[in-house]
């Protein structure tokens, strides 16, 4: 999609500074963006506020500006959508494709037979779908069973497919706690905003499927999508705060270049003629991007 009919978006959760792996995704969003003469956007998305750190939003925003990476529009916190998100799962239930959830996290392990790590994902079984047999609500949930596999093509890793019903089971909308899920705040803000692109990260195409599901179920289009590589800690993993990724220094523009370069990098952009000014060195990246990006969107030549 070319022209200024694009519109991509970088979606940072504000639970510290950015680190070298988000920059990554920061960095290509905004390429594909300005590549397809678009509008790039940001959202804060601080729906899950207990891990959120006080002030990393205004930070994360400074970083950015630093790095010459500026909105065209205000951002968008998603702490300001709760009304929007309640009307998304009003109509679902309302289509009966959504359903409250009486179960904890012990019930469904036992109910699967199997002992979880606090991050495995469990495939829910279904079990308050006929209804809650007396017990109080904990959470909402979207039916998907008879869904069927969801294919799409990711711009850089091509056809992708997932059954979200065996792989996933039916997922939570509203979490036990109150608060919203991630994958019904992302799908109502991304319409609400216009995104029609949406460039991240590779440990998110898993959730793709969800998503596309959610489009569906709520009437609205899909984007096209586009995963890019992570950058890995020493363990193996995607680097993150929780596996020690330190905070981006970015108080000298040589730190700044120094930054943007190994992001470059790890996207297939180094080797890059050097530039004497950020905006000349932004400049000349955009056009090496758009040389690997085909009329169709696919990326080519790197990665």
């Amino acid at each position: 999609m070319r022209g200024p009919g694009y519109i991509g978006r970088f979606a940072p959760s504000p639970t510290g500074p950015l680190h070298a792996g988000s920059l990554v995704a920061a960095l290509a969003s905004w390429l594909d963006a300005r590549a397809h003469h678009g509008r790039w956007l940001l959202r804060i998305e601080d729906v899950d506020a207990p891990r959120c750190v006080p002030g990393a939003d205004v930070l994360i925003l400074q970083q950015l500006a630093r790095c010459g990476l500026l909105p065209d529009e205000p951002p968008l916190w998603q702490s300001t959508r709760s009304a929007a998100y309640q009307t998304a799962l009003d109509g679902l239930i309302a289509a009966g494709l959504a359903y409250p959830c009486a179960c904890s996290r012990r019930e469904i392990e036992a109910a699967l037979g199997a002992s979880m790590g606090r991050f495995d994902d469990l495939v829910y079984p279904g079990t308050c779908r006929l209804g809650l047999a007396g017990r109080p609500a904990r959470a909402w949930r979207l039916r998907t069973e008879g869904s069927g596999v969801i294919t799409w093509q990711d711009r850089r890793l091509g056809s992708q497919s997932q059954d979200v019903a065996t792989a996933v089971g039916d997922f939570v909308l509203r979490r036990a706690d109150g608060l919203w899920a991630y994958q019904l705040a992302v799908v109502a803000d991304d319409a609400a905003q216009g995104v029609n692109c949406v460039v991240r990260g590779a440990d998110l195409v898993d959730n793709t499927a969800r998503q596309i599901l959610l489009q569906r179920a709520l009437g609205l289009p899909t984007p096209q999508y586009l995963h890019t590589p992570l950058v890995l800690a020493g363990d193996g993993h995607k680097l993150s705060k929780q596996n020690g990724a330190l905070p981006l220094a970015l108080d000298r523009p040589e730190a700044v270049m120094a930054a943007l370069g190994a992001a470059a990098t790890v996207l297939g952009l180094g080797g890059l003629p050097a530039q004497n000014t950020l905006a000349d060195w932004l400049g000349s990246t955009v056009v090496a991007w758009a040389e690997r990006t085909k009329p169709d969107g696919k990326m080519v030549g790197f990665f």
